[in-house]
């Protein structure tokens, strides 16, 4: 487990953590300051598949301007947990 990080960054980054290694064959450590393209070596279908797996794993939608805002790793898990706290107040 991430250390330091609020309880939901921490488990944000685990799951991003573990998406990686599972479906993009990263085998080294996940950090908020790690470039998403440059670190997984996304191509089109290497980042489709990234979403559509946080998109599942989470219960949210990535839309483009989501995509296009999210640089790092921290981009992502500021995204996952803003798009998160939508869907609460929208269960209310």
């Amino acid at each position: 487990m991430v250390r330091d990080l609020p309880p939901g960054d921490a488990e944000i980054l685990d799951a991003i953590a573990e998406v990686a290694r599972k479906q993009l064959d990263w085998h080294g450590p996940v950090s908020r300051e790690m470039r998403l393209l440059e670190t997984f070596d996304l191509d089109s279908l290497r980042q489709l598949t990234l979403v559509v797996e946080i998109e599942d794993r989470f219960r949210i939608r990535l839309d483009d301007r989501d995509e296009a805002s999210v640089a790092t790793v921290g981009d992502l898990v500021d995204t996952i947990r803003r798009k998160r706290a939508g869907s609460a107040a929208d269960a209310c």
